[in-house]
């Protein structure tokens, strides 16, 4: 019964007046600190859906300190709140999970991607599920769309020798030998250089035409740049990263990358860009998200008020409209699919590269 979509469930909450819910929803986000912005966009984006909801919310600073989940937990429960959302930092989780699981609150994660912490969730049956990538997302993506798109291309894999470079390359390079690609080149580069022109001719005399760069958005630039000054044809592709201010090198037009989205999609997406113009919102970061929490978590309550079933149980398996477009939660608690999208830069922006045309 559980994986009935969501369309055919909400035939029975209609049976639940949304005013008789009740639903309350604790918002767990820096208030202070160097992640206050941050918290800010949390705020934002579900204030602007619990609004249009009449849904009542309750707003908990979340100090990011050692030690703070536990009584984070204690203030949820005492709170009255069905559920939570938010939750930017582990440590507001870890000892917080078991007090949020025996008062039978859902917890859900807009930003910590640490694998382990749902692993333990899952192996202790604590309610508990992340509206975002896990740590490996990005290097399956990267790895989906190079053997998608690039077959039968010279690939050659670069990275700039920081841990998060090193890793993210790594992991693709292994992704694509385990699948029989083997890159033309694999090297480290020296970051922050005025040009790369000596990289380029290495690539160029390896033959690589399609170059995956695990590096920051300056150093994707001035690869590219090079590349076309020296009329080395080819295509660059980077990761979450190089989604950064356009400074002080600017992007080649056709540099791609894979990120999360942060504009409103689906059949909602005017009516939402609309009214985030209206509040002066700008749709970055964590707003987006947190209205699509918000949203998927009142359709849960009145899906769970209309079947009998537990909220964390309604969540697994239900397809929910939202501001990021459909959602779904697995049995694993993870998003059923990957958010990661593939984009362009084109015109000034990064612009995402619609299934069809991918």
């Amino acid at each position: 019964m559980k994986r009935l979509t969501l369309t055919l469930l909400l035939l029975g909450s209609c049976l639940v007046p949304a005013s008789a819910q009740q639903l309350t929803l604790a918002i767990v986000a820096p208030k202070s600190g160097n992640f206050e912005s941050l918290g800010n966009q949390v705020r934002q984006g579900a204030q602007l859906a619990a609004g249009s909801l009449s849904i009542s919310l309750i707003e908990i600073h979340e100090p990011c300190t050692e030690g703070s989940g536990p009584v984070l937990a204690e203030q949820i429960a005492k709170s009255g709140a069905k559920a939570a959302i938010g939750f930017l930092c582990s440590e507001s989780l870890v000892g917080g999970l078991p007090v949020l699981a025996e008062a039978k609150i859902p917890a859900i994660t807009l930003s910590v991607r640490w694998k382990g912490m749902m692993e333990d969730a899952l192996k202790n049956g604590w309610p508990f599920f992340r509206l975002g990538p896990h740590s490996d997302s990005e290097a399956q993506k990267l790895t989906e769309i190079i053997l998608r798109d690039w077959k039968g291309e010279a690939i050659a894999l670069v990275e700039d020798g920081t841990i998060r470079g090193r890793e993210l390359t790594e992991a693709i390079r292994i992704a694509l030998e385990e699948r029989g690609l083997k890159p033309v080149f694999v090297d480290t580069f020296r970051p922050g250089q005025e040009n790369q022109l000596a990289l380029i001719r290495r690539l160029r005399n390896a033959g690589a035409t399609r170059v995956f760069a695990g590096a920051d958005r300056n150093d994707v630039a001035i690869m590219a740049r090079d590349a076309a000054a020296e009329v080395a044809p080819m295509k660059f592709l980077g990761g979450d990263a190089i989604r950064a201010p356009n400074e002080p090198v600017a992007l080649q037009e056709g540099v791609l990358a894979v990120g999360l989205a942060e504009k409103p999609a689906g059949p909602s997406a005017a009516a939402i860009t609309e009214a985030l113009a209206a509040g002066r919102i700008p749709a970055e970061g964590y707003v987006v998200p947190a209205h699509a929490a918000v949203t998927l978590l009142a359709d849960a309550l009145g899906i769970s008020s209309a079947m009998g079933t537990p909220l964390a149980e309604t969540l697994v398996g239900t397809d929910f409209k939202t501001a990021l477009g459909p959602i779904r939660f697995g049995d694993d608690h993870e998003l059923a699919v990957n958010p990661y999208q593939l984009m362009e830069w084109r015109g000034g922006d990064f612009v995402p590269i619609a299934a069809a045309s991918q």
